[in-house]
C-alpha cells in the first residue's frame, strides 16, 4: 500500500495527535466522541490523512486544538495545559490512531463511524502496552465491522442540523436525504454533484459520507 506520508512524518503525527486528544479533552472540557466529531468536521483530519507538513509536524497538540475550536467554534481557547505524571487514555488513543490511520489508509470519518473514540480510549488498560500491531488488529477487525448507523445521519447529527435544513441549505431533496440516512438508497451510487452538495454544508469530504470508500 502506498502511504499518504513518509514514515519520516509519523513520530510528529503521533505526537501531535497524542497531545491534541488529551488537550482538548482534558484541558479544554470536550466531550471525548464531539472532539472526534469537531477534528472532522474541521477538516484537520483531512489534512492529517494526507500528510500536510503543517499540520502534522508544523503545529503542537494544543495548537491544533486551538486551531480547530477556533474553525468549529469561531472563538479562541487556551487554557493552561495540565501537568500529568503519566500517559492519559486520550494521548495514548491519539498515539495509537496516528499509526492506525497511517497504516491502514483509512479516513478519520471512516474509522470513527465504526470504531468511536471513547471505545478507543477504553482499549488503552488493555493495549497499550502490546505491541501496536495487536492494536492495529484489533481495530482492523471492528473497521470491518457493519456500522449502526449511515454516515450521513452521524455527521448531519453532529453538525447539530435537522434533515430539513439540510435539505434547505445544500438544494438536495429531503425524501433523498431520508432515503440515504435509511440506506434505502445507497449514497456511494448517488451523483457526486449531490455528495458533494451535502458535504460542503456538513464540513465534510465527500469520501466521509461514503458507506465503503474504501472500495
Amino acid at each position: 500500500m502506498t502511504r499518504a506520508y513518509s514514515e519520516l512524518y509519523l513520530d510528529d503525527a503521533k505526537d501531535t495527535l497524542s497531545l491534541f486528544f488529551d488537550y482538548l479533552i482534558n484541558d479544554c472540557g470536550i466531550e471525548t466522541d464531539m472532539a472526534a466529531s469537531l477534528f472532522i468536521t474541521s477538516g484537520y483530519a483531512g489534512q492529517f490523512e494526507r500528510g500536510n507538513p503543517a499540520v502534522i509536524a508544523g503545529m503542537s497538540g494544543p495548537e491544533l486544538a486551538e486551531e480547530v475550536i477556533r474553525k468549529t467554534y469561531q472563538v479562541g481557547m487556551s487554557p493552561s495545559k495540565t501537568e500529568t505524571s503519566g500517559l492519559s487514555g486520550e494521548y495514548w488513543a491519539g498515539w495509537a490512531l496516528a499509526y492506525f490511520q497511517w497504516y491502514s489508509g483509512r479516513t478519520f470519518a471512516d474509522i470513527f463511524d465504526r470504531v468511536k473514540l471513547s471505545e478507543i480510549v477504553r482499549m488503552y488498560p488493555v493495549y497499550h502496552e502490546m505491541d501496536i500491531s495487536r492494536f492495529v488488529e484489533a481495530m482492523d477487525r471492528k473497521c470491518r465491522e457493519p456500522s449502526h448507523e449511515a454516515r450521513l445521519k452521524t455527521l448531519r447529527e453532529n453538525r447539530g442540523l435537522s434533515q430539513s435544513e439540510l435539505a434547505g441549505l445544500s438544494g438536495v431533496n429531503l425524501r433523498s436525504i431520508q432515503m440515504y440516512e435509511q440506506r434505502v438508497n445507497d449514497i456511494d451510487r448517488a451523483q457526486v454533484n449531490t455528495v458533494y452538495k451535502l458535504a460542503r454544508v456538513i464540513g465534510c469530504s465527500v469520501e466521509d459520507l461514503l458507506e465503503n470508500p474504501m472500495g
